[in-house]
């Protein structure tokens, strides 16, 4: 088969399966309006309402740990189901997660709450096993990590809606009377329910190549023997648990009166500038990243897509709904001009990483350091961008953190796959612990907590994501990897 032919092969279930990669990333990014709408209804602290976070990605380490024995028990489970069904039972378990905030808001108990959360995240958990490595397989092996920022764009288009979409529906579409109440949360998690059952419907009715692996997992340590891969799991938890914890945060820090005093409702709709500057750099990753051979191609197709995404964001943060009626309130050139220079300064971070996924990393968490620290230790507009700004560098790092630490383990690659899902644990640990950090020091010193994260990240970046070769000699020998 041709290429060509096989690319065409290819495109449509693409399609499909980024489409999956967009839900999650909205029902996602919701915990960050939940995460307020829950302290506020509850009476919590900031270290009780972390704990949205705690049940939604404590979920991802528990499914993923049993996933992982199951797999050196029997073989990889997703191999034998097939990836189309994998899909189709997480989807529905997500529509089932998202239907019990109806009776958890009618009992009004927040463990109720968590509860959902947890069974929402189990869903979402076997999404990512199955989809990630299928993303990654649906196309030639040099461009997965292109392919994989692109569905991760698609994803952060998710998040970007996610916030305004939720702010919306929970603080003035849904709200009782002149008070945001619990109730209001009933209807939107019902729709998100549908939606993720409307989608399974479409997946069941779609065409998808079936992969299967004919080698036979081994048993023992299996996956755990490569270095790049124990190394890549330690950067997925510092990478996930950071990007978490300060999503997580975003809103109570924009209202602090040291940063910017905004109301809750307004102050969540700015999230989007959060995931939006994710979703401007997943984009410009996938094109980088990309087989284009023209360097001044991939820089045109880069500066068009972050103006394209800005433009999109800037409007729809405007958007305003008071009394019934929409309007649209437009911050000024001098107003958004630092995210405009944060995003000439990711371009030139793309610059720097040569179109190569493991100096990338290092070059944006460098960047993340920086940003973190201006967040953190001074105040205003300033903090504000800073800590807003850090989308654009997050932007790549699951992707490439996750192509690098797959890379050539052949026979273990669904394992692998597993164990990295499982370290989105770090979404579960660090944002209570940022969390505590609020409590004592405040909001705004709280910020300073991810900064240890992307000091390991970036030594993944420009060292621990080295094959050892005697580790791949060792591997058993495969004829045919993947069977199509």
């Amino acid at each position: 088969m041709s290429t060509e032919n096989t690319a065409n092969q290819y495109r449509r279930p693409f399609v499909t399966i980024t489409l999956l990669f967009f839900l999650w990333g909205f029902i996602t990014v919701m915990n960050d309006v939940l995460i307020p709408y829950l302290k506020e209804s509850f009476s919590l602290t900031f270290f009780q309402a972390s704990l949205v976070q705690f049940a939604f990605f404590g979920a991802f380490f528990c499914v993923s740990l049993i996933y992982y024995l199951v797999s050196l028990a029997s073989g990889d489970p997703i191999n034998r189901l097939g990836y189309k069904a994998g899909i189709i039972v997480a989807l529905l378990i997500c529509g089932a997660g998202c239907v019990l905030f109806y009776p958890a808001a009618e009992f009004q108990k927040y463990g109720f709450f968590l509860g959902a959360l947890f069974l929402l995240a189990t869903g979402v958990t076997l999404l990512q096993i199955a989809a990630n490595p299928y993303a990654a397989i649906l196309g030639k092996p040099e461009t997965a990590s292109s392919r994989l920022n692109l569905a991760q764009g698609v994803n952060s288009l998710g998040t970007t809606l996610a916030p305004i979409a939720g702010g919306l529906l929970l603080y003035k579409v849904f709200v009782t009377g002149d008070e945001v109440t619990i109730d209001s949360i009933k209807l939107p998690y019902v729709l998100y329910g549908a939606l993720f059952v409307g989608l399974a419907v479409i997946v069941w009715k779609s065409h998808l190549p079936k992969f299967s692996n004919e080698e036979k997992v081994e048993g023992g340590m299996g996956a755990l023997k490569f270095s790049h891969l124990r190394y890549g799991m330690i950067a997925i938890f510092m990478y996930v648990g950071g990007e978490v914890a300060i999503g997580s945060f975003l809103v109570n820090f924009i209202m602090d009166e040291a940063v910017m005093g905004l109301e809750e409702s307004t102050a969540a709709l700015y999230l989007a500038y959060y995931w939006g500057g994710a979703m401007i750099g997943r984009l410009c990753g996938a094109i980088s990243l990309s087989d284009i051979a023209s360097q001044s191609k991939k820089y045109g197709y880069m500066a068009v897509t972050a103006v394209v995404v800005f433009f999109v964001v800037y409007v729809v943060t405007a958007i305003r709904l008071d009394d019934g009626e929409f309007s649209m309130v437009f911050m000024t050139p001098a107003q958004i001009l630092p995210f405009l220079l944060m995003i000439v300064l990711n371009f030139v971070a793309f610059i720097f990483g040569r179109g190569n996924a493991a100096r990338a990393l290092g070059v944006f968490s460098i960047c993340l350091i920086v940003l973190l620290c201006l967040a953190a230790f001074t105040g205003g507009p300033i903090a504000f961008w800073a800590a807003l700004g850090t989308g654009l560098f997050n932007s790549i790092m699951w992707s490439n953190i996750f192509t690098l630490a797959i890379k050539d383990l052949k026979q273990y690659t669904s394992q692998g796959s597993s164990l990295l899902v499982m370290m989105i644990v770090g979404g579960a640990l660090v944002p209570p612990l940022m969390g505590k950090a609020a409590d004592v020091f405040g909001i705004q010193l709280s910020f300073a907590v991810p900064i240890i994260n992307y000091v390991y990240i970036a030594f993944y970046g420009f060292v621990g994501h080295k094959i050892v070769k005697s580790e791949i000699e060792a591997m058993k020998p495969v004829a045919e990897e993947i069977k199509v």
